[in-house]
């Protein structure tokens, strides 16, 4: 295991392009970091950076309390996983996974051993040990990638979207065994994707990026509660927060809903921000259904309806504010018909409207 730390890295292209802005970030060892954003946000390159497939502008890297900036990439102790497997599509599995340590030079009962090791813990066969990549399923060829990783028992693990040309079904599967994986190990890793559901259910820590600017950096439940901006709150969470224009009153314990609606607030601590005008947020599964206390109505457009939940859109007010709610898949309402609502307080989110960044609730 090491410690890694990335230390005011940037990365400006010949061109003048700027891809990463003066990235910090220190990660603990056995940890998994995982880079989430939109593509082009620069994850990959920041990973790539790491890997030493990509060259620094300014800043430094260090694994394991070594500086390794300007190492070549087989000089860092690292194991990467791409996302579209790099097997040699004319070896077998076994000597996939055994490449990097032949050309290591390590004795022959050392490199079965490890191979074997490797195999036994992603559940490859000694039949599909032999076998040629182009005759494995997706899966089993992502599970030979992460073996070729495993056996060469590295500092850090470098995951560039390992899942993403996968089906659904088995993204959840592979997810999970990679998260089974990590802990079993217990290596430092580093994981890039755009899926911000991955990202949650992996991540020790969560580093989401915007344009090469860390945006947050925190664990998934603090990126969840508390976005620090209007972007980290739009991109974690699904479906995503909805966002109303918003005012709170001269007094400071009420606010105006840009659909025409005021709720008056129970929390004093809104009172600084008196005659601010804000963008308001409140994630779908935070407003309920309510006949009996709806505060305001909205008019449903479209119904999705997922098992064990319902998505409901729609929009209320005389701007037409366009809202999705999380309801329970029991439900039932059409398209056309009004639907009562009611928002608990305890999961407002107010952005300044200027900046997006968070300022309420602060704690």
């Amino acid at each position: 295991m090491a410690h890694v730390i990335i230390e005011n890295i940037e990365k400006t292209y010949a061109n003048g392009f700027k891809a990463i802005h003066g990235v910090n970030v220190e990660i603990d060892e056995g940890e998994l970091l995982v880079l989430v954003g939109p593509s082009g946000c620069g994850k990959s390159t920041l990973l790539r950076m790491v890997a030493g497939l990509e060259e620094t502008t300014s800043g430094k890297i260090l694994i394991a309390g070594r500086e390794v900036t300007d190492l070549e990439p087989a000089e860092r102790d690292i194991a990467m996983v791409f996302q579209n497997y790099a097997l040699y599509p004319h070896m077998n599995v076994f000597d996939n996974m055994a490449y990097g340590l032949k050309i290591r030079k390590l004795p022959p009962s050392e490199i079965e051993a490890r191979v074997k090791k490797a195999s036994e813990i992603l559940e490859l066969t000694d039949e599909q040990l032999t076998r040629k990549p182009r005759q494995l399923s997706g899966g089993q060829r992502q599970r030979v990638a992460m073996g070729r990783a495993i056996v060469r028992e590295p500092s850090v693990f470098l995951f560039d979207e390992p899942l993403s040309n996968l089906d659904a079904k088995l993204r959840v599967q592979m997810r999970l065994e990679i998260k089974k994986l990590q802990e079993r190990l217990g290596i430092t890793s580093i994981y890039v994707t755009h899926d911000q559901v991955e990202a949650m259910t992996l991540g020790h820590r969560l580093m989401v990026l915007n344009d090469g600017i860390v945006e947050q950096l925190g664990t998934p439940i603090e990126l969840y509660n508390k976005p620090a901006s209007v972007f980290v709150a739009g991109f974690i969470g699904s479906p995503s927060m909805n966002f109303i224009n918003a005012a709170f009153s001269e007094d400071g314990i009420s606010i105006h809903i840009s659909g025409g609606e005021t709720y008056k607030l129970q929390n004093t601590r809104y009172s600084d921000y008196a005659g601010k005008t804000v963008k308001f947020g409140v994630r779908p599964e935070h407003m309920m259904a309510d006949d009996d206390n709806a505060e305001f109505h909205m008019e449903i457009t479209m119904i999705e309806h997922l098992g064990a939940d319902t998505l409901v859109h729609g929009h209320f007010g005389f701007d037409k504010t366009n809202l999705t709610v999380r309801v329970d898949g029991t439900y039932m309402l059409s398209a056309g018909e009004k639907m009562p609502l009611k928002v608990a307080e305890d999961h407002f989110h107010f952005f300044d409207y200027e900046t997006d960044k968070r300022i309420l609730p602060d704690s």
